[in-house]
């Protein structure tokens, strides 16, 4: 069995936690500095490193590339160009992040070829596309977790402009109300997110104030409007706290988790998260960040369909009855959560034909093989199980509860 622990790199970000990932990892507690993912699998920026019995170590990225084949599986290999086509992260999230969204495959593509064509370099901070692929993604909760994400009913955002409504905001509330579809929500992002400074830094003020007396008077929308003056102290000269307003307000708590196809625009506020996505750098953003922002390719990718956002829990007996399988058309990945309760120390056999991820988040476990080869695994470790290995099988070592994400690439056509 070639089943290996993996040493994975952490990305400093400014919105991370100088708690949450030295805690899961067990180190010293606060960290000197904000970290905010962990990353895990094998994108060319920060690969993960395969630790061998021996203790030596080589690149992921190294491994694949070296023999796609047998670390993919030859289907896998062969439909992703010998790319392993997810990264799995933890989020540590104590900021809010950008406002943002990711493009389909085929507006990768064509957006690629053209920076390509125009000769803007890959590592230029004014690059939309560093490469041709799409960047789904799907964020499952460990803690409580908020974030903005999706259209919310327009009929409903009505509601709520007119419950904060200020003389300034009054035409931008009616521009909605004429038209509560997603052609009309389309005008009024536009409207809002393109708006000259002059008149931004005057209705701002207003919205924020409205939002003030709303708390105060116990309205409605309590926990959008904190949202947005947490967004206006950290960004009071930016249209994207304007635009947030449109967004549909998100908790999820342990397990439940958001899936974000191609289009959907969100935007990550508070938590701790385990997040699945597409092996991709491909973001537009509109706003809320010091980074690049490019407001019309951003328009060009935005999905405006409306509703409530989807809560996934998971899919329960596929595999398991310890196991629930977070479905998604993305065909890059497929995450799944497999839980022991306390008490419970049965197995739970991981067959597949393609590579895996397996990350401890709760508790100790045993992984064994076939041929007796046995690998322990505990929190906040991950071990690389690649598509050559055979069937292996995992269950807790230690009579309290256990918990284990499994990555792996999706199964849809």
């Amino acid at each position: 069995m070639t089943v290996e622990l993996l040493r994975n790199a952490v990305r400093p970000y400014a919105w991370g936690s100088r708690t949450t990932i030295p805690e899961l990892l067990g180190r010293p507690v606060p960290a000197p500095h904000p970290e905010a993912e962990l990353w895990m699998g094998a994108h060319p920026g920060d690969p993960s490193r395969v630790v061998s019995e021996d203790g030596t170590e080589r690149s992921l990225l190294d491994l694949v590339e070296s023999d796609p084949v047998g670390q993919l599986g030859e289907d896998c290999a062969g439909r992703w160009g010998g790319r392993l086509p997810f990264l799995l992260k933890i989020l540590a999230v104590e900021e809010p992040l950008s406002m943002q969204a990711h493009p389909s495959a085929k507006q990768a593509a064509e957006g690629w070829a053209r920076e390509e064509a125009a000769g803007i370099p890959k590592d230029a901070p004014n690059r939309n596309y560093p490469d041709p692929t799409a960047k789904p993604e799907l964020v499952c909760a460990l803690t409580e977790f908020h974030a903005l994400a999706g259209f919310r009913d327009p009929r409903r955002t009505v509601r709520l402009l007119r419950a904060i409504d200020t003389p300034g905001l009054t035409r931008y509330t009616e521009l909605l109300a004429a038209q509560p579809d997603p052609d009309g929500l389309r005008a009024l992002f536009t409207t809002l997110i393109t708006m000259p400074q002059p008149t931004l830094d005057q209705l701002l003020p207003e919205v924020l104030d409205a939002c003030v007396r709303h708390i105060k008077e116990h309205g409605e929308f309590d926990t959008e409007c904190r949202t947005v003056l947490e967004l206006g102290e950290a960004h009071p000269h930016d249209a994207g706290v304007l635009a947030a307003l449109l967004l549909n307000r998100l908790t999820l708590h342990a397990g439940e988790a958001l899936y974000l196809p191609a289009g959907n625009l969100h935007l990550y506020l508070h938590g701790t998260a385990v997040e699945i996505l597409a092996n991709s750098d491909n973001i537009l953003r509109g706003g809320l960040t010091p980074k690049h922002v490019d407001v019309p390719e951003l328009l060009r990718v935005v999905d405006f369909a409306c509703g409530d956002m989807p809560v996934l829990c998971g899919e329960r007996g596929v595999l398991d009855e310890r196991v629930a399988v977070y479905r998604t058309d993305a065909p890059e990945f497929e995450l799944s959560r497999l839980e022991w309760a306390d008490g419970d120390n049965g197995e739970v056999r991981l067959g597949g034909s393609g590579p895996q991820i397996l990350l401890c988040t709760q508790g100790e476990l045993l992984l064994c093989s076939e041929d007796g080869t046995k690998v322990e695994l505990r929190r906040g470790e991950s071990v690389w199980l690649p598509a050559c290995d055979p069937e292996v099988r995992i269950r807790p070592t230690l009579s309290g509860s256990a918990r284990v994400f499994r990555a792996t690439a999706g199964t849809c056509a």
